[in-house]
């Protein structure tokens, strides 16, 4: 057993530098020019981010694999051995809750202060800024902590008669107790009124990643809920939506034209802008406007990538057509697989969360069958579901975000990415990771059982007092479903639609 642990160990600390290597080659690789050799902590607080997040996540395939170190030990020391799991969970949550909370403000005020005022002024008025932001979060977790930070069990107190002791054991599912009795053990047949509430008060890391975990969670509820769907149907219907053939240069030159006008009026309210800041005039319309400016400039973009796969120029212009049909079918291809997922994702929550006793334990089942054919290919396929969940998050909340103005969009490009726009989602990443390890620690409890991860997002978090209601009553696996639905059928009636140029800029001050 101990040798089984310190090969566990050796395979977390090369995931951890793997996972390092790979978030520092899509920083330099998403970054924009103008941040380059410079805004090192931002950098640094994006890297460090984005690992927690993807440790976070295979933490519980890794909280699997440690609980099958001591499975079948042949001493009683043996699970001493093992990682402290509960430690590590409530470590990495706290560093967690930290960054999302305080450091990621604290980066992004700094880097989006007034370029004019000195790197000091800067800092002070970042400062401030997070400053204010925890003394209003420790009280209001001081609050709740004092009011409200109590896990309530319920328990039922079981006792059972003495029987004289066999000469000989006999049993079966029609009997499972010692005696000729009614077939059943007393302890088990103890009335209702037996049942009593066992209060006790949660330790405040406990109680501070619950709170996370809801705040999570509602996140969660919305961008998953529409990500599950989006994620894959965008794929398909981006194929189906696909340039069929190579435009005239005659309908080129008409769209560029258009698109042209389009940017010069974008350019002209982006310098009405600029001025407005400069005279200090930022008020709430403005903010509005700046926002509205942000989402044309998307759409621009959008549409300028469509015109130019629909006339691809240079001496390789056949090659860039081909290249784009291979991309369509390799979306095609991703969102018939990633469909498969979702639906079994969407199956799994409502056969074994949403209908009591649950159908069928579903996807459990098929982990620990492919834990029997291979010991990590179960647990290789359960990380794999874990991280499908944040992945659809991600590709809800860039749904919504593109579709409604009063959400700060912050886009994820490669080559030109700002440092605000990565720290954004980094810190959107990092909520919502709490969330998908909540949910899949409870909808993989049967594969799952008796981790660390379990005791803390299952029992615990679901018995604290005012939490425990929204679990209870399935709220957030139920808004789930019914987001997913509804994105499914906003994919049907207008997904198939083909998308051209529009030139949907239409700000004009």
């Amino acid at each position: 057993m101990g040798d089984f642990n310190l090969a566990l160990v050796i395979v977390a600390i090369v995931v951890c530098i793997l996972v390092f290597i790979f978030n520092v080659y899509l920083l330099i690789n998403y970054q924009h020019p103008d941040d380059a050799n410079q805004a090192y902590f931002p950098k640094f607080v994006v890297v460090f981010g984005l690992s927690i997040a993807a440790i976070s996540i295979l933490m519980l395939p890794a909280d699997v694999a440690n609980r099958q170190a001591c499975q079948h030990a042949i001493y009683n020391g043996a699970c001493n051995l093992t990682l402290p799991m509960k430690q590590l969970w409530l470590a990495i949550y706290i560093v967690d809750a930290i960054l999302v909370f305080f450091v990621i403000p604290f980066a992004m005020f700094y880097y989006e202060g007034d370029q004019d005022k000195t790197i000091a002024k800067r800092l002070r008025s970042a400062m401030c800024w997070v400053l204010v932001t925890a003394i209003v979060c420790a009280l209001l977790l001081g609050i709740l902590y004092g009011l409200a930070g109590k896990a309530d069990f319920t328990v039922r107190h079981l006792s059972s008669a003495t029987t004289s002791f066999p000469n000989s054991f006999d049993f079966n599912n029609g009997q499972q107790c010692i005696g000729n009795g009614a077939r059943q053990c007393s302890a088990y047949s103890a009335n209702a009124s037996s049942e009593t509430t066992w209060t006790m008060r949660a330790t405040f890391p406990e109680y501070v990643v619950a709170l996370a975990t809801i705040v999570g969670s509602v996140l969660f509820t919305i961008f998953g809920g529409v990500g599950i769907a989006c994620l894959p149907l965008g794929l398909i219907f981006s194929f189906i939506r696909r340039p069929k053939a190579v435009i005239t240069r005659s309908q080129y030159i008409k769209e560029a034209t258009e698109l042209g006008k389009k940017a010069k009026e974008l350019k002209k309210a982006t310098d009405a802008l600029h001025q407005e800041e400069r005279s200090g005039s930022k008020g709430r319309k403005w903010r509005k406007n700046v926002k509205a400016v942000e989402k044309e400039v998307l759409l621009l973009e959008d549409d300028v990538k469509a015109l130019e796969e629909m006339y691809p120029q240079g001496e390789k212009a056949e090659t860039a057509w081909a290249m784009t049909v291979l991309g369509y079918l390799a979306k095609l291809i991703l969102g018939i697989l990633g469909l498969i997922v979702s639906v079994a994702w969407v199956a799994h929550i409502v056969i074994y969360l949403l209908i009591d006793p649950p159908l069928s334990s579903f996807l459990n089942e098929v982990f620990i069958k492919l834990d029997d054919i291979w010991g990590l290919l179960g647990t290789a396929a359960f990380a794999f579901f874990c991280f499908y969940l944040l992945l659809a998050v991600i590709a809800g909340a860039m749904m919504i975000g593109l579709r409604l103005v009063f959400v700060t969009i912050h886009p994820m490009k490669w080559g030109a990415t700002l440092m605000n726009s990565f720290l954004f989602n980094v810190g959107l990443i990092l909520l919502c990771s709490i969330s998908v390890i909540q949910f899949c620690a409870t909808a993989f409890a049967y594969y799952a059982q008796a981790t660390a991860a379990q005791e803390i997002f299952g029992h615990n978090l679901q018995s604290l007092r005012g939490i425990k209601y929204l679990y209870k009553y399935n709220v957030f696996q139920i808004g789930f479903i019914v987001l997913a639905g509804l994105t499914f059928v906003y994919y049907a009636a207008f997904g198939w639609r083909r998308k051209k140029p529009s030139g949907r800029f239409q700000l004009s001050s």
